[in-house]
């Protein structure tokens, strides 16, 4: 089957898969009989374009690596917006990637709804509609004969979603718990290595692990969304992002860091999701880990999670957590998966 992709948002992510799709095209078409045209983008700040016959994804990169509007496009039609983009072009697949909000889920869930109602495949990291309306979006999915995919909405282009779905299936999954952060697993790496709080986060922004506003990281908030997401889409549960419990690392000093040493230990922060009688609690916090723990190993801004099965115990996955190119092989995951079971 051949797909045709329409891009909202074109930021580092959808520019990510942009240049994988470029770059493997035959290789795709050769090894999993994908094949595909972009026929529309339409991005805040980096304009919109929609050519029905497809658009040449080389040129288009290279406009937006050297500041070029795509309204300069030089065929097509510009000016659309995301929703006109959705319901107006003849996209068959929809790559949702714009800015999350975690409360509202937009506009991300809007774009999501509208292009489900359309009858559209979407393909999306977001975890604003994941994480506010994910069982819904899926059902509705189903009734519109199409499919909703969001692999990258926890640890990027590392398997977590459709390693639960897929390879764990026919396993009971009683709990998830994992490294889910990379900006502070990175922090907490390097005070281990003697560095006050402080310089290891400016040393964090300074690599672009952290943003300006390190909040989401530190605060544990980024941590809480995708414990949100695990325990509503693999655990069944039916969790509000308030009933996530988060505490961040920020109360944590180097003397705490240097004692968990001596003791043999390592704090790392820990987001978990486990079955109870009383239905499933989550949270997100600091844990002192002894150093025999799968995830007390894992350094640097790399993210790991451990799936307690009763067919095979404790399975962990590590790898990274973001990254241009690792976020977007997530997207082209769910399109091969895609390709697989409507082809």
């Amino acid at each position: 089957m051949r797909f045709k992709i329409a891009f909202i948002g074109f930021g580092v992510v959808g520019q990510g898969l942009a240049e994988i799709l470029v770059d493997k095209e035959e290789e795709l078409k050769e090894i999993y009989g994908f094949e595909y045209e972009v026929v529309a983008i339409s991005d805040i700040q980096k304009g919109s374009i929609y050519l029905p016959d497809g658009l040449d994804m080389r040129k288009v990169l290279s406009m937006v690596s050297s500041g070029e509007s795509l309204d300069g496009y030089p065929r097509g039609e510009t000016g659309w917006s995301p929703l006109k983009t959705i319901t107006k072009s003849n996209a068959d697949v929809i790559i949702e990637v714009t800015y999350t909000d975690m409360e509202t889920g937009g506009p991300g869930l809007e774009h999501v709804k509208a292009a489900l109602d359309a009858g559209k495949h979407v393909v999306s990291t977001n975890k604003g509609p994941v994480a506010t309306r994910g069982k819904e979006l899926v059902e509705l999915a189903g009734k519109k004969g199409v499919r909703f995919m969001f692999e990258g909405t926890v640890l990027s282009g590392t398997p977590a979603i459709n390693f639960a779905k897929y390879t764990l299936a026919g396993c009971e999954i009683k709990e998830i718990k994992g490294i889910m952060n990379g900006t502070t697993n990175y922090i907490l790496s390097q005070m281990e290595e003697g560095m006050e709080y402080q310089d290891a986060l400016t040393k964090a922004q300074e690599l672009g692990y952290a943003e300006a506003d390190p909040a989401g990281d530190v605060e544990g908030i980024d941590a809480q969304g995708k414990v949100q997401i695990l325990s509503n889409m693999v655990m069944g549960a039916s969790l509000k992002l308030h009933d996530v419990e988060r505490e961040g690392i920020t109360q944590i000093t180097l003397d705490d860091v240097k004692k968990a040493k001596e003791e043999g230990m390592r704090w790392k922060l820990v987001g978990s999701t486990k079955k109870t009688e009383g239905g499933v609690k989550a949270k997100v916090s600091p844990e002192k880990l002894p150093l025999s723990h799968p995830l007390a190993n894992v350094m640097g801004p790399t993210n790991a999670l451990t799936f307690s099965t009763d067919l095979l115990g404790d399975v962990t996955v590590i790898g990274p957590g973001a990254g241009k190119k690792e976020t977007g092989f997530s997207l082209l995951v769910d399109l091969l998966n895609l390709n697989s079971t409507t082809g």
